[in-house]
């Protein structure tokens, strides 16, 4: 028995099952399919399902094996696309993690950053207003303005300085009060006094006052550490340049361990020298020789002294006694009106350079004593000074090395008595020897 289908396919047999049929209504989609992408329906789609038809319909039993097959198929879906949600789920937390991590990860805000760096920057100009303010408060009514007179009324001149105790002793400079006979401090609030001199020491620079009266409630200026002090430290100065009263200024401390010259000239033509002395940026002008250079906890560091100027005026050079000076020698001029250094009696070379030390084949750190005072405690030690070749060659003092006449100058200074024996290490002829010396008190 034949049949012609209504799109002109080959007749087929076929058997009787639902699924034949419905096999057939595929073959008809699928050639209309192939019809309209252009394929050639005889040797694709027809083929394959006469095949699959009449494989069918001679097993049946593989028909009934196939259904079961879908079924399981079916009951596996929800399975299946549960989790392919699973990993939907993983993909888009690992998706938030990634944009999450980009945005932590990228530059902030140009506009945030600044102003969170203006609120710090604030903040601390805040608080250093606020110290500086508070030092100026506590500080300045201890701060007076001295005029130096001669007795005939003139004033020869006028500088600062700061009330050490409470029985009215004010320290300042030894070249502020020199030179005149009648002293006038004036507080800041306008009270005056007259003032007479305790003490001088030329060498160091300072000097004591007495004011006959201070005004209640004004206390002394503490005194500070100056070996606790470093370089780049915020220092404050307070005194009265060019006569104007109560000037604050402040800078830094530009550098250690610089010396000032004695004003005082020696038979020799020499001069002593104060060593540790601090140097400064903090403006020091005339008038504020004798004021305190203060730290930031409104202790005293130093005494102003000098500027190195070509002007005049300041420069940006300024050096400061330290207040170790001021612990040691401020005691003795109130107690005696001087104060006594210890004395070797050498002259010593300036820092030798290299080629020096290597045609006198010495190391490079030590001074070089090119001369012995007649009668002194190095003549009675018997060291040797020597211009040209052959001095003694001191390498340290009482077991400290020392690296150049400051460093000895410094030592003797600060940490030794008149009578006191030291034990030089000396560099005599390529030997090295201790030469024991007993300090006297220095002309």
């Amino acid at each position: 028995m034949t049949n012609t289908n209504d799109n002109n396919f080959p007749n087929v047999h076929t058997g009787v099952t639902p699924l034949a049929v419905y096999q057939k209504k595929r073959v008809r989609q699928q050639l209309a399919q192939a019809d309209q992408s252009d394929q050639n329906p005889y040797e694709t789609v027809a083929a394959a399902q006469v095949k699959k038809t009449s494989v069918l319909s001679r097993r049946p039993i593989f028909v009934f094996l196939s259904l079961l097959l879908l079924a399981a198929l079916a009951c596996q879906a929800p399975t299946a696309l549960q989790e392919r949600a699973v990993d939907n789920e993983a993909v888009v937390a690992a998706a938030v993690a990634t944009i999450q991590a980009n945005q932590a990860n990228a530059p902030q805000p140009v506009v945030n950053a600044t102003s969170l760096n203006t609120s710090s920057d604030s903040m601390v100009v805040s608080d250093l207003e606020q110290v500086l303010t508070t030092i100026y408060e506590q500080v300045n009514p201890a701060v007076v303005y001295i005029l130096v007179q001669s007795d005939f009324g003139v004033t020869l001149g006028s500088g600062s300085g700061f009330l050490y105790d409470n029985q009215g002793h004010i320290v300042t400079n030894n070249h502020v009060v020199a030179d005149g006979t009648t002293l006038e401090v004036a507080f800041w609030n306008g009270t005056r006094s007259r003032a007479t001199v305790v003490g001088t020491d030329v060498d160091s620079d300072l000097a004591v006052i007495k004011a006959e009266s201070v005004p209640e409630g004004v206390t002394p200026i503490p005194l500070g550490d100056s070996e606790a002090v470093r370089p780049g430290q915020f220092v404050v100065t307070i005194g009265n340049p060019f006569g104007e009263v109560g000037s604050m200024s402040i800078g830094i401390v530009s550098g250690l361990g610089r010396t000032l010259e004695s004003q005082r000239v020696l038979d020799g033509g020499g001069r002593y020298s104060l060593p540790r002395v601090l140097q400064t940026d903090a403006a020091i002008n005339p008038g504020n020789s004798g004021g305190p250079l203060l730290n930031l906890a409104g202790q005293v560091i130093g005494v102003n002294s000098a500027i190195l100027t070509t002007t005049g005026t300041n420069s940006g050079v300024g050096f400061s006694i330290p207040v170790a000076a001021v612990h040691r020698i401020v005691p003795a001029l109130i107690a005696d009106g001087r104060y006594t250094y210890p004395y070797i009696g050498i002259s010593m070379a300036p820092q030798l350079d290299l080629q020096t030390l290597n045609q006198l084949n010495l190391p490079l750190n030590g001074v070089y004593i090119t001369s012995v005072v007649p009668g002194s405690p190095a003549a009675t030690a018997r060291l040797v000074g020597n211009a040209g070749r052959g001095g003694d060659y001191i390498l340290a003092v009482d077991g400290n090395p020392v690296r150049d006449s400051s460093e000895l100058i410094s030592y003797l200074v600060f940490e030794t008595e008149v009578g006191q024996t030291i034990e030089l290490t000396v560099l005599r002829n390529g030997k090295e020897i201790v030469v024991p010396l007993t300090l006297s008190a220095r002309p």
